[in-house]
C-alpha cells in the first residue's frame, strides 16, 4: 500500500495564492486611475459597484457586450509584447457598445493562465486600464484564474465584459430613418485590430517569416510589433459627434469585414454601395495579401482593410460629419452610398482597393 504524503498545499498543485494577491495589489492603482462618475473604484470586494443615478441619465437603457482578443494573444506571448492586448480587449467591447449610441460605464476582465507571472499580468492589466481611460469607463473588477493543466507554458487568455447606457430615445441604429441616398463614412483603423489573426499566423507560417523579422517596407519595425498595434477605440470621438450631428447608425468593422458587418445595421431592402477607390489599402494589409495570395473579396470579408468603423448619415450631413470626426482626432472619408436593394441588406463593391 502506498504511503499517503501529508501537508499538501495549493502551491503544490501549481496555484500560487501569494502571486495572485501580489497582482491585486499591483493593479489597485491602475483600476483607481479609471474612476469616473458612478464608480469610485476600490478592488477587493465580491462584486463591482456602479451608481447609475450619478451619471445623470433620464430614461436609460443598459447595453452590454463581451469579447476577447483571439489568437492575437499568440503573437503577444511569442514576442513578449503584452502592453497592447489589454487595449484590444477593451476596444472590442466598448466599440460594440458605442455603435448603439451607448456611453461605456464600466468594464470587467478575466485573465486565465497556467502559471501566473505577476509582471506579465500587471502589464496586460495596465493595458486594460489604459483602454478604459481611452473609452471613459471604469475598471471596477475582474478575475484572475491560475489553472495548471489548462494552459501550456506561458499561454494565457483574456475576456472582457463592458456595460454602458443610452437614453431610450437615442438608441442606434435608427432603422426607420436609414434609406437610399444616405452617405456611408469610414473611419480609419489603426491596423489589423483584433480579427483575422488565425489567417495572419497561417500566412507567416507558410512564408517562413518570424515575428522578429523586419517589415520590408518599414525600416526598424518588426512584423510582430506592427501586427500588435492596438485596436483603435472610437468611443470619445463618436460620442462627441453624436452630440452635434444626427448620425443614423454605426457599424464596428470586426471579423467579417465590411462585407458582413455593415449589413447588420441596414434595414431590409437597402444595400450599401461601397467605392473601393475612396481610400487606400494600408501597406500592412497589402503585404499580407501579397504573401498569402489572398483574393480581394476574401480580404474584405476577413479584415477591416483600413476601415475600423462606419457611420451612416444623411447625404447633406456627410461633409459636416467628416469634418467633425477630423476635429475629434479621427481620419474620416465618405466611402459610399446606400441604394435600393431587394430582400436582405448586402454590400456591393465598386472599383478596386489599391495599396497606399
Amino acid at each position: 500500500m502506498t504511503e499517503r504524503r501529508n501537508g499538501l498545499t495549493y502551491a503544490d498543485s501549481g496555484v500560487d495564492i501569494d502571486a495572485g494577491e501580489a497582482l491585486v495589489e499591483r493593479i489597485k492603482p491602475l483600476a483607481k486611475s479609471t474612476s469616473r462618475p458612478g464608480a469610485d473604484v476600490a478592488l477587493g470586494g465580491f462584486g463591482g459597484l456602479f451608481d447609475l443615478k450619478a451619471c445623470g441619465f433620464r430614461d436609460p437603457v443598459l447595453v452590454a457586450a463581451n469579447d476577447g482578443v483571439g489568437t492575437k494573444l499568440k503573437l503577444a506571448i511569442e514576442t513578449g509584447i503584452h502592453s497592447g492586448v489589454g487595449i484590444d480587449l477593451v476596444a472590442m467591447s466598448v466599440n460594440d457598445l458605442v455603435v448603439q449610441g451607448a456611453q461605456p460605464l464600466f468594464f470587467l476582465d478575466y485573465f486565465a493562465t497556467g502559471k501566473l507571472d505577476v509582471e506579465e499580468a500587471a502589464t496586460v492589466i495596465a493595458g486594460i486600464a489604459e483602454g478604459c481611460r481611452q473609452a471613459g469607463c471604469a475598471l471596477i473588477g475582474g478575475e484572475t484564474a491560475e489553472m495548471p493543466g489548462m494552459y501550456a507554458g506561458k499561454d494565457y487568455d483574456l475576456a472582457g465584459f463592458a456595460v454602458g447606457a443610452v437614453e431610450r430615445d437615442a438608441i442606434l441604429p435608427r432603422l426607420a430613418a436609414i434609406g437610399p441616398g444616405d452617405a456611408v463614412i469610414g473611419l480609419a483603423s489603426s491596423g489589423v485590430h483584433s480579427n483575422g489573426f488565425s489567417l495572419v499566423r497561417r500566412i507567416l507560417a507558410d512564408s517562413a517569416l518570424g515575428l522578429a523579422d523586419e517589415l520590408p517596407f518599414a525600416i526598424g519595425l518588426s512584423i510582430g510589433a506592427a501586427l500588435l498595434e492596438p485596436t483603435r477605440i472610437y468611443v470619445k470621438a463618436i460620442l462627441e459627434v453624436l452630440g452635434k450631428h444626427k448620425v443614423k447608425g454605426f457599424a464596428h468593422i470586426t471579423g467579417g469585414g465590411i462585407t458582413e458587418n455593415l449589413p447588420r445595421v441596414l434595414p431590409e431592402g437597402v444595400d450599401a454601395e461601397i467605392d473601393l477607390a475612396a481610400w487606400k489599402l494600408p501597406r500592412l494589409f497589402a503585404w499580407l495579401q501579397s504573401l498569402g495570395g489572398i483574393a480581394g473579396h476574401e480580404m474584405l470579408r476577413t479584415f477591416n482593410c483600413g476601415i475600423g468603423m462606419i457611420a451612416i448619415v444623411a447625404a447633406e450631413e456627410a461633409d459636416a460629419v467628416v469634418k467633425a470626426f477630423a476635429a475629434a482626432g479621427e481620419s474620416a472619408v465618405r466611402i459610399g452610398t446606400l441604394v435600393p436593394g431587394s430582400g436582405e441588406a448586402k454590400v456591393v463593391y465598386r472599383n478596386t482597393l489599391e495599396s497606399a
